[in-house]
């Protein structure tokens, strides 16, 4: 989906480079993989670059790892954190997992031990940008109108089910109350009752959060992802969009990433 950063930062040159090398020979081209010599210069790395895994050394002039751990926190940034240290004192491990870090190596690294703390530190981050991905495409007013739908009418759920799988089709309150045998006006107030949206702002609001899974989890273009949705332009898509998200889904992606 795009390019994940890993930053290794470590003030010894030796350390950094056999770091670098081992980590680039597991590389398969989704990591760009930065060193860095200091906590300062990662600080500096993450003002232009989201760092997605750090390697950090603990024992560092000027900024420590756990220092550096602590700045990285304060500035809201989380990423999956492995510290290297030559040191096993038992502080510094107790300090380092209060800090959040996943893996806590000691030096010398065997290659093989290296990768396996990487490979966990991945899977960490991958259920990292699941759970993220699922909190921000999430649309709490269609997520109230789901958790209803166990106590509205049978009809109202068949609707929705309906709505749910046809929304890159042309949705009218007509068709759909024809769906679920209903006269339409009764079947507006019906739906208006039950899912507490009324029906042209719980499809439009089900199409938005539709289009905001493509939008993180693809790389479809926008105009298509408008069509996918049921948007016969992408001009009115992106209109709708900001409207709702406050930002344009090019800016909603470049956020995502």
């Amino acid at each position: 989906m795009f390019t994940k950063n890993i930053v290794i930062v470590d003030d010894e040159p030796r350390t950094r480079q056999g770091l670098q090398r081992a980590l680039e020979s597991w590389n398969n081209g989704e990591y760009a993989i930065f060193t860095a010599e200091s906590g300062e210069e990662v600080l500096r790395i993450a003002e232009n670059k989201k760092i997605h895994i750090l390697f950090t050394d603990i024992q560092m002039p000027e900024m420590t790892g756990l220092q550096l751990l602590k700045a990285i926190k304060e500035k809201g940034m989380s990423p999956v954190v492995i510290v290297i240290s030559a040191y096993s004192e038992f502080e510094y491990a107790q300090e380092a997992l209060r800090l959040g870090v996943v893996n806590y190596l000691l030096k010398p690294i065997g290659k093989k031990k290296l990768i396996e703390a990487l490979e966990e530190a991945v899977k960490v981050f991958e259920k990292q940008v699941r759970l993220g991905m699922i909190e921000k495409v999430v649309d709490e007013k269609i997520v109230n109108a789901n958790t209803k739908i166990d106590s509205t009418k049978d009809s109202i759920r068949t609707a929705m089910a309906y709505i749910d799988q046809h929304l890159n089709d042309e949705l009218t309150l007509k068709d759909v109350a024809a769906q679920v045998h209903l006269n339409p006006s009764y079947f507006s107030v019906l739906f208006k009752e039950q899912v507490e949206l009324n029906f042209s702002e719980y499809v439009t609001r089900r199409r938005i959060q539709r289009a905001k899974e493509l939008i993180v989890s693809t790389r479809m273009p926008i105009s298509e992802i408008a069509e996918e949705v049921g948007y016969k332009t992408s001009k009115y898509f992106i209109k709708i969009f900001k409207e709702i998200e406050g930002m344009t889904p090019s800016a909603y992606r470049k956020d995502s990433q």
